[in-house]
């Protein structure tokens, strides 16, 4: 594994689990709806889904080493990348092309979607791949916008499309099916900035808790966990979801402690960092536990 790392470090490895973990959401909402699935089909948006997450995190790695920030970063599990290119500069290049590949890949596959399931699909591969290119290079300088892409591309386009390129159709059931990751996305990214504010501010970064403050995000991170929590009850209540469901709300014993102590230590790094594995827990368990609700139902 360490002969490959130029190749395996980039792509952030540990981090690309949350992509089956979204297409499971629109797999299990896409089967909530038509009661059978395209394997082929599934195999494909797997794929798709991955070769995005790769290209967006081999981009990031990229700006991030031209930048000059991986060098003041302090690394952790959660947040600095992966150091690869600090250690070999001169595989910059590599990492550069492996991005743009993986982009042509995952525009190729949501092209063979868009031509055989109808072009009601295209504005979410425009949008979707225009926020892989783009949230490096501009949307981390935009508070509000860099606060809603993680969201947007998991959630939103991820789970959305998926459901769309199984059945052929949007539904109200996929969309709300499709707010969880939203929110849940959005807070992860939101959580794993708070490591890098100073750094961050170095090459001109300007992302939700350096524009408004540490405080402020913990704020929106509270108010998006409850909203996450209530789009599962709401969409039971309204008959759009099963009430088998409602087992993503189970993770709400661990999470409110969590919000609690993330809370208190949201200005204290080191203290921080204990919580920020339940947060990424909470993010990966929530929507697999939503998923089996909607295929046992």
């Amino acid at each position: 594994m360490e002969k490959y790392k130029h190749i395996f470090g980039p792509m952030r490895l540990p981090f690309l689990i949350l992509t089956p973990v979204c297409v499971l959401l629109g797999v299990s909402s896409a089967f909530w709806t038509s009661g059978h699935i395209n394997l082929v089909d599934l195999f494909l948006l797997l794929a798709g889904g991955v070769m995005a997450h790769i290209s967006v995190n081999t981009f990031n790695e990229y700006e991030d080493f031209k930048s000059g920030l991986d060098f003041r970063t302090t690394k952790s599990p959660f947040n600095g990348g992966s150091g690869t290119l600090i250690e070999q500069p001169e595989r910059a290049i590599f990492v550069q092309y492996l991005a743009w590949i993986s982009f042509s890949i995952t525009a190729a596959i949501g092209f063979y979607f868009i031509s055989s399931k109808g072009l009601s699909l295209l504005p979410l591969g425009i949008i979707g791949l225009g926020l892989i290119y783009s949230y490096t290079k501009w949307l981390i300088k935009h508070p509000v916008l860099c606060l809603l892409a993680p969201g947007t591309g998991f959630g939103i386009i991820m789970v959305l499309g998926t459901h769309f390129a199984l059945t052929a159709s949007y539904s109200l059931s996929s969309f709300v099916i499709a707010l969880l990751p939203f929110f849940l996305v959005n807070n992860l990214l939101l959580l794993n900035q708070f490591p890098d504010i100073e750094a961050d501010k170095t090459v001109g970064r300007k992302h939700f808790p350096i524009a408004y403050g540490e405080k402020t995000s913990m704020v929106i991170f509270g108010l998006f966990l409850i909203l996450a929590y209530l789009i599962v009850i709401l969409g039971v209540c309204l008959k759009l979801l099963p009430a088998l469901s409602l087992l993503g709300i189970l993770t709400s014993i661990f999470m409110i402690p969590t919000f609690i102590k993330l809370f208190k230590y949201h200005d204290q790094p080191k203290q921080l960092s204990r919580y920020l594995g339940m947060n990424v827990l909470n993010t990966l368990l929530m929507p697999i536990l939503v998923s089996i609700g909607l295929i046992v139902h």
